[in-house]
């Protein structure tokens, strides 16, 4: 019985290892040009960059022109540089590389590889141009009891369709605050913006504005605006974009003795986003002057600071922002300046 036992143990243990010694076989493996042979599972090829996904290190990425081969142990879908796409194993033949499927044999070398991915999905690509909705939504409120009562409430909701070409974005905010009994801020706003990058950095945008603001008098306002942009700085943590175009400003008053503006002018704007490790800085600014008179205008600045909280579609948010009246109505002072802190949530 005893020696059944042991006889039992070295052949499940001789099993085993020859499992093993099959699955390193048959794991993919990268070759570099200086002779290293790195074993794991290739994820993609993108960007210049070799991904492989190993027991030893955890996934890391190998630059694609130190590697000179590639060993498939599944097909893997590839696009070459010239746009053909197939799907097939990959392994090494005299400096080129071989892919093999049901059709045929495909020779090729690893600088004529633009992309690699799993096979049946989609090709990054594709992926990259198609458009998605992001979504969020925003919300502090404030209040005090005792010697004085106060209450505040600001909500926010934007949705944003986004692609590799073109950016919608539609938004809506409303501002109520009570002190004492009396209103100190009553003010709405809703607008959308269409931004097309039709030619690397450059772009063309068209957007739309408006809403009311009880304090300052406004019972209406609407600002609509075209023109051109430009991407001074575009990267995947940074972004500063300026823009100029033309636009139409219109605001009617609540009182009577305040003369309407109805008047065509210029548009200027500027958006700047810094993402860091683990906050956000974001400042948008657009100023609206008038053709009868530049020194009648309009300008919007925000700035605000964002920090993510445990679960990452949460974040907090801090912030000022001011609203600049250049000819504001009677008894209204030309600036509002507005500081917040704001519970924002974010989905796809």
């Amino acid at each position: 019985m005893k020696l059944d036992s042991f006889l039992l143990g070295r052949i499940m243990l001789t099993l085993a290892l020859g499992s093993l010694g099959v699955n390193s076989l048959l794991a993919d493996s990268v070759e570099t040009k200086n002779g290293a042979r790195i074993p794991g599972k290739i994820l993609k090829i993108e960007g210049g960059l070799v991904v492989v996904e190993t027991n030893f290190a955890g996934t890391i990425s190998i630059k694609q022109a130190e590697v000179v081969a590639l060993n498939t142990e599944l097909a893997i879908a590839i696009r070459l540089a010239s746009g053909t796409r197939l799907a097939g194993l990959v392994t090494p033949s005299d400096g080129s590389l071989k892919i093999t499927n049901s059709d045929g044999v495909v020779t090729t070398t690893m600088e004529k590889i633009a992309a690699a991915w799993t096979a049946g999905a989609q090709d990054p690509q594709i992926t990259a141009l198609e458009r998605k909705w992001s979504y969020e939504a925003s919300l502090d409120l404030t209040g005090k009891s005792g010697n004085k009562s106060q209450l505040g409430t600001s909500t926010a909701v934007r949705a944003t369709l986004a692609g590799a070409k073109d950016t919608l974005v539609f938004y809506s905010a409303y501002d109520r605050q009570k002190s004492e009994g009396l209103k100190s801020a009553d003010q709405f706003k809703a607008g959308s913006d269409y931004q097309n990058n039709f030619s690397g950095q450059k772009s063309w945008y068209i957007r739309d504005e408006g809403g009311f603001d009880h304090i300052k008098d406004i019972e209406f306002y609407n600002v609509a605006a075209a023109g051109l942009g430009f991407d001074l700085i575009k990267k995947t943590s940074q972004t500063l974009t300026g823009r100029v175009g033309l636009s139409f400003r219109s605001e009617n008053y609540l009182s009577p003795i305040t003369v309407d503006v109805n008047a065509a002018g210029l548009d200027f704007g500027f958006s700047h986003s810094l993402k860091l490790t683990n906050l956000s800085l974001v400042n948008r600014l657009t100023i609206v002057p008038s053709f009868n008179d530049f020194a009648d205008f309009r300008a919007g600045f925000e700035n605000f600071l964002e920090l993510p909280l445990a679960n990452p579609n949460w974040k907090i948010r801090f912030g000022v922002s001011n609203d600049y009246n250049s000819k504001p109505g009677r008894g209204v002072t030309k600036m509002d300046t507005s500081y917040f802190s704001r519970l924002v949530l974010n989905w796809k």
